[in-house]
This record gives structure tokens, C-alpha cells and sequence, in this order.
């Protein structure tokens, strides 16, 4: 069983209940100003986070905030990492007067699946960080190009599983348009995340099963249902 999986939750994204979602986790990705956020909910977040032992990282994206950053976003390679840039920059202000340990990196959305899938974009990310912030841990989606990439430049990587989200036979995330793509009841996440933890196997949405480890699973604030299902799934743990 993989005791050691740890919870996160991407915060900082305008969710009114996200502070009753603390407790429930281990770390946070913080907004910071692509898809959502600025200095305020930075600091807000981190306080609540930091109050509550919990670690934080940062969340960039796409500088997309009309589509929350979950939409593809043709940009020029120095134009996208200027913006990474800026966003990782201004979470690593706000912790640094918070006294606050950077525990990760995790990039959002559309982001965070096209680097899975595209080569190029994951070599970029890779170096980009590699030469920034070298010893900050990414997460990195299980067999993707992120994370050849990721560790091919020498960065540290945890591979995570989301516990919310279906997937398809090449343990890519079920398109959020289709049917059964976001799971939101706690039958539905116990389901899903069990052979997870007990077997490290993910089921995808055809039943087949794909042997897979992972350090850390992440479970979305705005999921109509994480106020019933998270506190019962955290008692488990």
C-alpha cells in the first residue's frame, strides 16, 4: 500500500470553501496569476496553509484567465517562459515574507497536459526550470513527456495520480467534456483511488488496469463534491 501518497489540492483559485479544505491536505498549489490569482490570494492562501503545518508550492499556466488556463495556448517559447517567470517569481516573494518553505512546482490545466503529451513544450519546461529553480521538486504526470523530460535535465520529480479524474487507456485524463470525466461522489473516489493505493494500479475508464507509482494525488477544490468526499477519504489515509 502506498502509505506515503500524499494529498494535494490546487488552491487559490477564488473557491469560496477552499479554507475548509486545509486540513484535509498535505500540500497545496498555489494560483499565481495566470489562470487565477495575484499577491492577496497568494498571501491569503499561504497563511491558512502555514498555519495549518501544510507545505505550498506554486501553480503558473497559461496566462489565461478567461478559460481558467484550461484551454491550449499557442505562445512563443520566451514569451510563455517570461510569464512562468513571472507568476513562480511573485509566489516565491509572497512565501519568503511568510518565512515559508517552496516545496513544489506544479503547472496548471491546459499547461500541465500539454507538456504530458507534447516533446518540445516538455523540454522547454524542463530547462526553464532546471536553470531557475533547480532544486524545487515538479510534479509530473506517471509515463508522460514531462517527466522524461523533467529527469533527463536532472530536476526532482513526484509523479502524480488524480484521485477525481478518470482516465483513459493511455493514463491520459478523460476529457473534462466527456461523460464520467470528473468523479464527485465518495463511492466514486473510493472506487477509483483504492487499487491505487492497495495495488499501485490505475483503472482506466474501460476497466483495463496500468501499473503505476506515484508520490502524490491531487484532488480538485472546485469539485462540486470535496466537502463530503475529501474529510472521509483523509480519515482513511
Amino acid at each position: 500500500m502506498q502509505k506515503s501518497l500524499q494529498i494535494n489540492i490546487d488552491l487559490g483559485e477564488g473557491v469560496p470553501h477552499e479554507k475548509k479544505l486545509i486540513p484535509y491536505l498535505h500540500a497545496a498549489s498555489v494560483a499565481c496569476g495566470g489562470h487565477y490569482g495575484d499577491r492577496d490570494s497568494i498571501r491569503e492562501t499561504v497563511i491558512a496553509c502555514g498555519e495549518l503545518g501544510k507545505k505550498v508550492g506554486a501553480h503558473p499556466s497559461y496566462p489565461d484567465r478567461k478559460n481558467f488556463g484550461r484551454k491550449s495556448y499557442r505562445m512563443h517559447r520566451m514569451q510563455l517562459l517570461d510569464t512562468l517567470l513571472e507568476q513562480i517569481h511573485l509566489f516565491q516573494e509572497v512565501i519568503q515574507a511568510q518565512e515559508m518553505d517552496f516545496d513544489h512546482i506544479k503547472f496548471h490545466g491546459a499547461l500541465y497536459n500539454d507538456a504530458a503529451s507534447q516533446a518540445e513544450l516538455a523540454n522547454w519546461l524542463s530547462e526553464f526550470l532546471y536553470s531557475e529553480f533547480p532544486e524545487i521538486p515538479v510534479f509530473v504526470p506517471p509515463f508522460s513527456e514531462m517527466e522524461r523530460a523533467a529527469e533527463f535535465v536532472g530536476l526532482k520529480t513526484r509523479k502524480e495520480l488524480f484521485g477525481d479524474r478518470a482516465y483513459t487507456d493511455q493514463l491520459l485524463l478523460l476529457p473534462r467534456t466527456e461523460k464520467g470525466a470528473l468523479l464527485t461522489s465518495f463511492e466514486e473516489i473510493e472506487a477509483h483511488i483504492s487499487p491505487i493505493l492497495k495495488e499501485s494500479k490505475v483503472h482506466t475508464i474501460s476497466g483495463k488496469e496500468i501499473k503505476v507509482s506515484a508520490k502524490t494525488i491531487c484532488f480538485h477544490g472546485d469539485n462540486p463534491g470535496i466537502l463530503d468526499f475529501l474529510p472521509k477519504i483523509f480519515s482513511k489515509w
